[in-house]
């Protein structure tokens, strides 16, 4: 079954792209720098007006009520927001007592302000209250920018590990094309202004 699909979706110099990312798969997008990945997946996320139709399993994007769409459909983007001071407070119960050790925090890091996080330990924490929602799909972009190669190899097989497990369809926009061949069951391209099957993709 596919859950997660765009029919001849159009944003930005983007035109028509259509693709399909089923239950515990990753489909990664490339493209120049400026070449409308981010705003594809804003306008997945419904954050973005645009042209055509995306589905999640049988719903339609614009049947459902854009909070509820976003929660199901849950965008961790390259800078990630955050609202309150604390960590904490961005996070419910169960979330702020289950950090996954890979991550490389202790319990103690709900109490830390926001300021004290550094841009990697930001968007580690990102990724956690994403999965914390638990969404149906989810964006990604640029997951591991910010990470040294270490960490960079354990955040990617957590989230491998944490996709299959949870049955979720993943876009995740990728630079680093050794990333593309770890994590992608399909890889796009964008060129010019269409979406394309990236060479040895399938």
């Amino acid at each position: 079954m596919t859950d997660l699909r765009l029919e001849k979706v159009s944003v930005g110099t983007l035109r028509e792209v259509s693709l399909a990312v089923s239950r515990g798969e990753v489909v990664c997008l490339s493209g120049a720098s400026g070449s409308g990945k981010s705003r594809l997946l804003r306008a997945v996320a419904d954050l973005e007006p645009h042209e055509g139709r995306v589905y999640l399993g049988e719903a339609e994007q614009f049947s459902v009520p854009a909070h509820e769409w976003r929660k199901r459909v849950t965008m961790v983007p390259a800078d990630s927001q955050w609202w309150f001071d604390e960590v904490g407070a961005h996070f419910t119960g169960s979330a702020r007592q289950t950090m996954p050790a890979v991550l490389g925090f202790s319990r103690k890091v709900m109490d830390w302000p926001v300021s004290r996080l550094s841009s990697g330990e930001r968007q580690r924490l990102a990724l956690w209250r994403a999965l914390a929602m638990a969404p149906e799909a989810l964006l990604l972009d640029e997951p591991t920018a910010n990470l040294d190669e270490e960490m960079t190899a354990a955040v990617e097989g957590w989230l491998l590990e944490e996709i299959r497990r949870r049955q979720l369809a993943v876009l995740w926009v990728a630079h680093d094309h050794g990333q593309i061949q770890r994590v992608a069951n399909a890889h796009y391209r964008i060129n010019g202004s269409r979406l394309e099957l990236a060479h040895g993709s399938h």
